[in-house]
């Protein structure tokens, strides 16, 4: 007996809680005239890690844990290009007690993805890179986004 595998739709701009602009760039496209597949992962890492700086849940140079990305993925709905102005979306899906899953969707001017992901941090002790408990702060901002 075989399963087909669940194919992927793309999201509305509703499925997120919060958005971070990013123009794309001429460095950007790829030679198909595209936005390449590894930006998008920029973009997701730019959307999370900026969000959690501006709410106070995350010190890059002086914090005493770290996020590390764990896994990663993206499905790719429509193409973007250089110039062009995107929207990031962000929640949370789950909180863990040391990780926690990112939720973004990459939109064009459509009101559907034109890429969709997810990222799976695990918060680490900066020095010894062991799990570390999220902090009260971090959870507060996860939370708000589930």
């Amino acid at each position: 007996m075989s399963s087909k595998p669940h194919k992927p739709h793309a999201h509305a701009r509703s499925a997120y809680r919060v958005w971070r602009r990013i123009s794309t760039r001429w460095m950007d496209n790829d030679a198909y005239g595209h936005v390449n597949n590894v930006v998008y992962y920029s973009w997701f890492d730019t959307a999370v890690n900026a969000y959690l700086i501006e709410q106070g849940a995350l010190d890059v140079v002086n914090g005493a844990t770290i996020g590390l990305v764990v896994e990663t993925h993206c499905n790719y709905f429509a193409p973007l290009s250089f110039p062009q102005t995107v929207d990031v979306g962000l929640r949370v899906a789950h909180r863990g007690t040391s990780s926690a899953r990112y939720e973004l969707g990459i939109f064009g001017s459509s009101d559907t993805a034109a890429a969709q992901g997810h990222f799976v941090h695990v918060y680490v002790d900066a020095l010894t890179r062991k799990p570390a408990p999220l902090s009260p702060t971090l959870v507060s901002v996860l939370d708000a986004l589930l």
